[in-house]
Parts: C-alpha cells; sequence; structure tokens
C-alpha cells in the first residue's frame, strides 16, 4: 500500500499519549482487514469469507478483496463492504431497553453502512430516519437504503438544526459525527496529509454544535450513540463530557467485545488498529436525563399535526395487485408516484413528510400511466412488497451488461419483466419482443469497464 508519511504533531501526539501507545502508528501501515455485512432478505453471496465478525450479525472478515462492482449480487443489495469496528453499533442496539416499534435517527448517514445496518436490526419495526446534509451525498445514501430492501425508511436531506422541527420525537439518535479521521489513516493514507491541530479543534466544535442542534428531538429517556472515526480525546471523552454537563444526559454502560478498548476514564470504548481487527472507531452510548428546556408548540409525536400537503392515501389498488404485497402497507399517491409505507409507522413517515426534505419516503411502488401500473426500480428491491411469479435469469455478462444500461438479445414474453442473477432481482426491463428497454436507474449504472 501507498505509505504517507504521519503529520509530526500527530506522531508526537500519539507517542505522548500512553492510553494509544507508539504501536499504532505500525498498525496504521499494515493492510487493512476486509469486511461485509450480509442483507439478511436476501441471497447468500459466494465471498471469499475468512471469518465470522463476533459482534455483528451477519457479518464477515475476506480472505481477499474483491471487486464489488463486478458481482451483480452487490447491486441487489445482498451485502454491503462496511468496516468492521462500526458494526459494533449492531450489538449496541441489541443491549438497549427500546419500544416494539422504535423510531431511530442516523443523523450523518451517508453513504448507508450504520442505516442499512439499523435497518437489518429493526427488520421492518418501527422506523429509521436517514439524514444527510450534503445534497450529493445524500443520494448515495438514498441508493444503499433502497438497494438493502426494506420499507421502514425515510430519506431526508437536512441541516441538523432543522430536526428542531420534530422535538422529543426518536428513541435512538446515532451521530457518527464528522471528525479529522485519524482512524482513517490506514485505510485513506491521502488522509494523513490533511490532519492538523487546528483542524481537531474545528471538528470537536462542529461535533458540539450538530449536537446541540439536535439534541430537542430526542426523546427523555432515549438513547444517544455518538461515534468518530479518531482516536484524540477532544473530538470523544471530552465531548462526551460536554453532552453531560451541557445538555443532560448520562453514559450508559453496554458490554464490548473483548478486542474493544474502554475509553479515556470509561467514558466509551474504542477500536484501535493492531488490538482490533478494524480501523479505527470511537463509541459511546448516552441516556438523555432532561427533557427540553423550552416548552415547544409541538412537544410529542402525539402533538404533531399532520396536513399531509400535496400527499393523498390512494385508494383504488386493483392495478398494484399483480406486482405489491399490499397487506403490511398503505398506499399513497405524491405527485404522479404511488408510495408504500407501513401501517404502523405512517403517522410519524407522514410527520417527517411535513417537515423535513425528503428525498426517499417509504417504498417507491411505481407511478399510474395512461396503459396501467408501472413498477419503479424500488419495488424490485424490496422482498416484502414484490410480488412477480415470473422472471428472467441472467448470467453474469448479461447481468454486467444490464447494471450499464446496455441491451442485448433475450427471450421472454412481452411486457414488464423482472430480470435476476442468481434469483435474486436487478431490476426491470420492458420487454419488446425483439429488443427490450432497460429500466435500470441512469444513475447507479456501472461506468468502469466490464473485463
Amino acid at each position: 500500500m501507498e505509505t504517507v508519511d504521519f503529520h509530526p504533531d500527530f506522531r508526537k501526539r500519539v507517542g505522548d499519549d500512553s492510553f494509544l501507545g507508539s504501536s499504532l502508528l505500525e498498525a496504521l501501515n499494515d493492510d487493512a482487514p476486509i469486511s461485509v455485512r450480509r442483507n439478511p432478505l436476501k441471497t447468500e453471496s459466494k465471498l471469499p469469507i475468512q471469518n465470522t465478525i463476533d459482534w455483528c450479525d451477519n457479518a464477515f472478515y475476506l480472505s481477499e478483496r474483491p471487486s464489488f462492482t463486478l458481482d451483480p449480487l452487490f447491486h441487489t443489495g445482498a451485502y454491503y463492504p462496511q468496516e468492521a469496528g462500526s458494526m459494533v453499533i449492531d450489538s449496541v442496539l441489541r443491549q438497549l431497553e427500546l419500544p416494539d416499534q422504535p423510531v431511530v435517527l442516523d443523523l450523518c448517514g451517508a453513504p448507508g453502512g450504520k442505516s442499512t445496518l439499523v435497518l437489518s436490526f429493526l427488520n421492518n419495526n418501527g422506523l429509521l430516519v436517514s439524514n444527510e446534509v450534503i445534497q450529493s451525498r445524500s443520494r448515495i445514501l438514498n441508493e444503499n437504503c433502497t438497494k438493502w430492501g426494506f420499507t421502514n425508511s425515510v430519506v431526508t436531506n437536512n441541516d441538523p438544526s432543522d430536526f428542531e422541527r420534530l422535538p422529543e420525537f426518536f428513541d435512538v439518535m446515532l451521530v457518527d459525527a464528522p471528525c479529522s479521521g485519524e482512524g482513517m489513516f490506514r485505510k485513506d493514507p491521502a488522509a494523513r496529509g490533511e490532519w492538523s491541530e487546528d483542524n481537531v479543534k474545528l471538528c470537536s466544535a462542529r461535533q458540539k454544535r450538530i449536537l446541540g442542534d439536535v439534541w430537542s428531538s430526542l426523546k427523555p429517556g432515549g438513547y444517544l450513540i455518538y461515534s468518530t472515526c479518531t482516536f484524540n480525546e477532544n473530538e470523544n471523552e471530552q465531548n462526551v463530557q460536554w453532552i453531560q454537563e451541557e445538555l443532560g444526559a448520562e453514559i450508559i454502560s453496554v458490554k464490548m467485545p473483548a478486542q474493544f478498548q474502554s475509553g479515556r476514564g470509561d467514558l466509551g470504548h474504542y477500536a484501535i488498529p493492531g488490538k482490533t481487527a478494524a480501523e479505527g472507531f470511537y463509541i459511546a452510548v448516552l441516556r438523555k436525563t432532561l427533557p427540553n428546556i423550552e416548552a415547544l408548540e409541538m412537544g410529542g409525536k402525539n402533538k404533531l399535526k399532520i396536513k399531509a400537503k400535496n400527499i393523498s392515501l390512494e385508494k383504488d389498488l386493483s392495478q398494484l395487485s399483480d406486482y405489491v404485497n399490499l397487506e403490511a402497507i398503505n398506499v399513497w399517491r405524491w405527485k404522479d408516484f404511488l408510495l408504500g409505507i407501513t401501517k404502523e409507522t405512517e403517522d410519524l413517515t407522514l410527520a417527517v413528510y411535513e417537515q423535513m426534505r425528503i428525498v426517499k419516503l417509504g417504498t417507491e411502488l411505481g407511478t399510474l400511466a395512461r396503459k396501467g401500473f408501472v413498477p419503479s426500480h424500488d419495488l424490485s428491491m424490496s422482498p416484502s412488497l414484490r410480488k412477480v411469479e415470473k422472471s428472467i435469469d441472467l448470467t453474469r455478462e448479461e447481468a454486467l451488461k444490464y447494471l450499464k444500461g446496455e441491451t442485448f438479445a433475450l427471450s421472454g414474453e412481452k411486457g414488464m419483466q423482472l430480470v435476476c442473477f442468481e434469483n435474486e432481482p436487478l431490476g426491470w426491463i420492458k420487454h419488446l419482443g425483439n429488443r427490450f428497454n432497460n429500466g435500470y436507474p441512469k444513475e447507479w449504472r456501472i461506468k468502469m469497464k466490464l473485463k
């Protein structure tokens, strides 16, 4: 791997910090482990699995790094390449006392690793609001949440301060805050040159701003899972102390894997390269102890007034019956689109729709055209909602051509057809007899040359 020297101040900081130890610098020059998390709803892929990751369900280390882009199952959402240390969030979530239908916010959600992990944990119960403030990254977040195939998902593109419109709304809040990235120096050596003491201070201040802005939307008694991919005390333990003292919270003791190290002063836990088979990761769990200081007009989910502007409940479902399993959802019409929204959390989902800038709302089922219902790509990715008896299974070569947006000779009946790879849906085509129209989303298509 390319070796970029560490900033002298970073090298000195680590050398002076007995908590980290000088062996960290050596570990950051080693090869990073390769890890993935499997989607429990979808086909098990044939990846080169080395062993399991103890602290997360359906998670594995790989013996080598394959070309994920050239694996059709990657594009179906069958698995997600994710850094192993951050997967400990799965273990943490399983230890929390949560209601039957928990409402979870992933505030800094892109590209989607933690959001898809939460969706697997929720298993179509409750609601996940996955947010990304940068618009271009929110589209990537939408893509990955869509491919993961769960319906109880909303993707938003908002500043953290916007969430004050949803006061005392969330049972759990994940804040994987933008940080100085010290834990990624092995995965991204170029990041070493961007590190500075000033940037550490800037990140710490920004993290406090983010936490303060979003705090009112966490219920009293709700949980904050605060994490970074950095090692320094400024962005980690000092911020946790600030949360306790300034925002009103208590740190929660959770059982962590033996490979993880307790933080300074027992505030949180670390995955440290050389000690943990992972990149650098810090995590702390806190519980909100105080209600919001200000008496806001919209004080809780029961007080949210849902006006449902520009969206209405669709009652004529006859054209959807051949494509959609309608038992667990209500169907809403938004502009020309039909959306599937989980019944149990419908009011909460619509409350988010009213207050936030929406990128994705539930599962987009399709549109009603003059000649009937046209299914959307989102529906093809949803095992629980998709109801299609016939499909066309493609070879690997055909699947990759489809994912590039190409067409090729393909036998089949005329009309909308679901195309699959190893029985896992890739998307739709409109078969015209002697050719077909490729329905794979243009912005998701493979851009690299096929080998």
